[in-house]
């Protein structure tokens, strides 16, 4: 047949009659696996049929499913609940769906969104703290257990996709390395794909970045424009196109974890300087717009009384004219980043809209807890201070009142904002009062959820997320997953209130416990022990004040407050005297409940568990051999080199034209060490929260050829922790093991270097630790290892090493 002639319908249907019959097609035979095969084997395929094991499938018509999760959003930020920050499309996700008043979280990042992944407390996955605050019992050790499974499990086996995009937090950050194990990241809980970091926060300029399990840099630096929050839209849209452009039907689940609000406040100067002027009446005047705007929305009941002002939060109206212009600053950088990532969630919503996957999308947006206090009275610009217990100052933010928001600041807003973005309750993130674990949540699904735009206030609490979604899809929680047998879900369905505003609340009994804070909720009533106390000036306590044995037992005979919340929505009423043996059944509730999750003991430590020693993969080393061009090594894993003795020493080769550049860099703008060459000559820094920079320089620049380079820390008296300061010390440069320069350090970090802290050879990628140069600087030479000694003892021998080095070459 000549090319391009038609071809002949009668030939076609006699080439197909004299077809042999295993040639002709047929319809795909299918059988569920493991069963038995069903078509039929003969001694040839002439005479055989074929079937399939049938792939997994979700039910036709099944839902996408999509968690959005906010980060120390408080109950009264976003537009929706009465904020007085612009948020329009969160906003048109409540008007399309509901808005439930009364949900509650644990106070706390990790083990909120634990629950909201499992649907079991958050001391049954044992994460009591953070997951870089595990201690070793089995509450709180960090090591989720894969009986508890997450929804992405659970999905993955009924034919979805599942993506995981921004934050993680819920891997044993001794685990989050290149020697893994892997198992507890994203992928190792059944995301099949996942971008973002793995920690409690990051810059949001300069991110670290995770793509699936392998560490990448950013695409772009913010003087190209590059932040986060959009690079984590555009690659959920990716991953969702990617799988719907191949198979449409096939339904995803999305767990979409935001770095808003959390710190650093980061954000574009232009969407901060949207709200120049908004703030600056001041926090209490926010509490009562806002405490107005709920009740005439009915969010809350009529009756609910605003909570106090909190005595640990400065009266506006005695500020210093420097102190309002300040603080009011640092609401509008974290009202312009919770708007500029209402933008970029709008930007996801309307990707599901135009590829028509919105109306059969269960939506469930949540914060994990209370607006965060952790830039303490006076704000912060750099927050990494909070957990070195170093104090900020007015004067220091002052200086940098213009890049508050920008790439050399990792900022939060004082307390006074706090309390403000919890109206209309008291106190705040990690304290278990209403302020820290009562949050905003919305559920849309258009194509399930007949109510528009209506408000729900049966109690609930994130563990029945999970069970919710199971409820609506019309799945049965497994009885096991991958062999392993699932321990019974915690939480309790919504899904009645979807479209029954009356419906009977079905979650009676709640405890709550947060680094000592404790509280129970039963059928209206709620019982509060708080830790330090109702305040910290009323107590005389900070945060982080240990409970021991006997102080217990004192808060449980005296300390525990009852309030009314069926009637007292805010908890401004302790009836604890009037209704004694209803205080003691509930006490007796708490600990019940806390034998049966796992809560004890009680550790009110707050800082100091990020110091903890915790097991490692390898045996504690005392000599390290560091590669370049391999990935960063989180703080948890990394030498720990603070307040001890200890030697750098890099093999090098330098060229004749000279070698600049990174050996070894640890931290960021906000706290660190380098150790590097610049102009050809051998430095260090001590970058001291980005209060004090301690340099030392030698003089001369190296000869070309190949050298060792050294870096002695040799601590000169001892470490003051509670008050911020670390060991003296004095650090000598050598080069091939002669010393070059010396200089002191009156004094060092004491507790974390850098909130993004993590080691890097060769290079300083990220918010740089050295202002005097620009990142990565990459070391221009050759340099074929770091070897860190942490034994105490003086520099290895070099002469040795320098013999052994050039054998290798």
């Amino acid at each position: 047949m000549a090319r391009g002639a038609a071809t002949c319908p009668t030939a076609l249907a006699a080439g197909a009659a004299a077809a042999k019959p295993h040639e002709r097609p047929m319809p795909l035979q299918e059988y569920d696996p493991p069963g038995r095969f069903t078509g039929v084997i003969g001694r040839t395929a002439d005479v055989s049929t074929p079937a399939w094991p049938r792939p997994m499938r979700a039910r036709e018509g099944t839902p996408n499913v999509l968690f959005i999760v906010l980060d120390d959003v408080g109950y009264s930020h976003l537009g929706c609940y009465g904020g007085q920050i612009s948020t329009p499309n969160i906003d048109a996700l409540a008007a399309d769906g509901l808005l439930f008043s009364n949900m509650h979280t644990t106070a706390l990042c990790s083990p909120s969104r634990s629950c909201i992944l499992t649907g079991r407390n958050h001391h049954s996955n044992h994460m009591g703290c953070l997951s870089n605050g595990s201690t070793g019992f089995p509450g709180s050790d960090g090591y989720m257990p894969f009986e508890n499974g997450m929804i992405s499990e659970i999905l993955k086996d009924q034919g979805f996709s599942t993506y995981c995009v921004g934050k993680w937090h819920l891997s044993p950050e001794e685990t989050n390395t290149p020697a893994g194990p892997y198992d507890r990241w994203p992928l190792g809980r059944a995301f099949e794909r996942y971008f973002g970091f793995l920690g409690g926060d990051t810059n949001q300029w300069y991110p670290d970045l995770m793509y699936d399990n392998h560490q990448v840099e950013p695409e772009g630096t913010p003087e190209d424009g590059y932040h986060l929050t959009p690079d984590l839209v555009e690659k959920a849209k990716s991953f969702v196109a990617d799988a719907k452009q191949i198979a449409p039907n096939k339904p995803f689940f999305m767990y979409f974890a935001t770095g808003a609000g959390h710190s650093p406040h980061h954000v574009p100067k232009e969407w901060a300087d949207k709200y120049k002027g908004k703030f600056d009446d001041g926090w209490e005047a926010y509490r009562q717009r806002a405490f107005k705007a709920l009740i005439d929305r009915k969010i809350i009941p009529p009756t609910t009384e605003l909570s106090r002002p909190d005595p640990d939060v400065q009266d506006w109206r005695n500020l210093s004219a420097d102190e309002r212009r300040l603080y009011a600053r640092m609401m509008e950088v974290f009202a312009g980043f919770l708007e500029h990532t209402d933008h970029y969630i709008g930007e996801l919503i309307g990707f599901l809209k135009e590829i028509g996957e919105y109306d059969n999308t269960l939506i469930m947006l949540v914060s994990d807890n209370g607006s965060s206090a952790e830039g303490g009275p006076t704000g912060s610009v750099n927050e990494c201070r909070f957990f070195n217990n170093v104090a900020d100052t007015v004067e220091d933010g002052l200086k940098h009142i213009d890049e508050i928001g920008g790439p050399t600041t990792f900022n939060h807003f004082p307390w006074g904002w706090t309390h403000a973005g919890n109206t209309p309750f008291r106190r705040w993130k990690r304290e278990t009062y209403r302020g820290g674990a009562t949050d905003p949540f919305i559920v849309a699904w258009p194509k399930g959820i007949k109510a528009k735009g209506e408000v729900r206030s049966q109690y609930a609490h994130i563990i029945d997320m999970v069970p919710t979604v199971l409820d609506a899809l019309q799945l049965v929680p497994p009885a096991a997953i991958k062999g392993v047998a699932q321990a019974p879900m915690e939480g309790v369905s919504l899904k009645s209130a979807f479209e029954d505003a009356a419906a009977p609340a079905t979650h009676v009994t709640q405890y709550f416990e947060m680094l000592g804070h404790r509280s129970i909720y039963h059928d209206g009533w709620r019982a509060v022990c708080p830790w330090p106390g109702t305040s910290f000036v009323e107590s005389g306590r900070k945060f982080g004040d240990e409970i021991s044995y006997d102080m217990l037992a004192q808060l449980d005979a005296k300390g525990w407050e009852l309030y009314h919340v069926a009637e007292d929505f805010a908890e401004a009423h302790n009836v604890a005297d009037q209704n004694r043996e209803r205080l003691i059944a509930m006490i007796g509730t708490w600990y019940n409940e806390a034998g049966k999750y796992n809560v004890l003991p009680i550790d009110s430590r707050g800082v100091q568990r990020i110091a903890l020693e915790r097991p490692r993969i390898a045996s504690t080393l005392t000599r390290y051999t560091l590669y370049p061009n391999t990935q960063s090594i989180v703080a948890a894993a990394a030498p720990k080199t603070l307040n001890r003795p200890h030697s750098f020493t890099a093999e090098v080769e330098a060229p004749e034209a000279g070698a600049d550049g990174v050996l070894l860099s640890f931290g960021g703008n906000d706290g660190g060490f380098s150790f590097y060459v610049q102009e050809g000559k051998l430095c260090y820094l001590h970058n001291y929260l980005a209060i004090d920079y301690f340099y030392v320089k030698a003089d001369t620049p190296l000869p070309a050829g190949k050298h060792l380079l050294s870096m002695q820390f040799e601590p000169t008296g001892k470490p003051d922790m509670k008050n911020g300061k670390g060991v003296p010390a004095q650090v000598t440069l050598l080069v091939d093991g002669k010393p070059v320069a010396t200089g002191q350090l009156p004094h060092t970090v004491p507790i974390r270097l850098g909130q993004g802290g993590a080691m890097l050879v060769g290079m300083d990628s990220g918010s740089p630790v050295c202002p005097e140069y620009k990142p990565p600087f990459k070391y221009q030479g050759r340099l074929r290892r770091v070897i860190v000694d942490l034994s105490g003892e003086a520099v290895v021998d070099h002469e040795a090493e320098m013999r052994a080095f050039m054998r290798k070459q």
